[in-house]
């Protein structure tokens, strides 16, 4: 989904080079979502089953 490529997109260009380990567990975690459900969360729309992505999306969703 076009959406969710680039916000993903903007925030590997902005802070790929300084992502914590923890934050990749959980863009790994995030990833395996369908494209739909990564959306409603990035969007703000639901809110993540696994409180642990919490502040990786935090940080998406302020790109």
């Amino acid at each position: 989904m076009l959406e969710n490529d680039l916000i993903l997109t903007r925030f590997l260009d902005s802070r790929g080079d300084q992502i914590t380990d923890a934050e990749l567990v959980a863009l790994e975690t995030m990833l395996q979502l369908s494209d739909n459900d990564l959306w409603e969360m990035l969007s703000g729309r639901q809110e993540p089953a696994d409180a642990a992505v919490m502040p990786l999306l935090e940080c998406l969703r302020a790109v």
